[in-house]
């Protein structure tokens, strides 16, 4: 499996338009909140990862003066 942030934030965007839905109430709304709450936990983990990640390898080229790739969970 190979995901990337854009598939985080296409994610996001949607379970935006599911809260979004007027039609939405009671039990359902409930259910979409969580489901929500849920994946919004999961984002904020992936983005404080690829931000260590980010960091770290920052922190290297500096002590070691590499022009190395990014890696490939920080690419596009």
């Amino acid at each position: 499996m190979k995901n990337t942030l854009g598939d985080l934030n296409n994610h996001l965007f949607a379970e935006m338009e599911r809260l979004s839905d007027e039609d939405l109430s009671g039990e359902k709304l409930t259910e979409e909140i969580n489901r929500a709450k849920a994946l919004s936990q999961v984002a904020t983990q992936i983005i404080l990862n690829g931000s260590l990640a980010l960091k770290a390898k920052v922190a290297y080229d500096e002590q070691f003066g590499t022009k190395e790739k990014l890696p490939p969970m920080l690419e596009g």
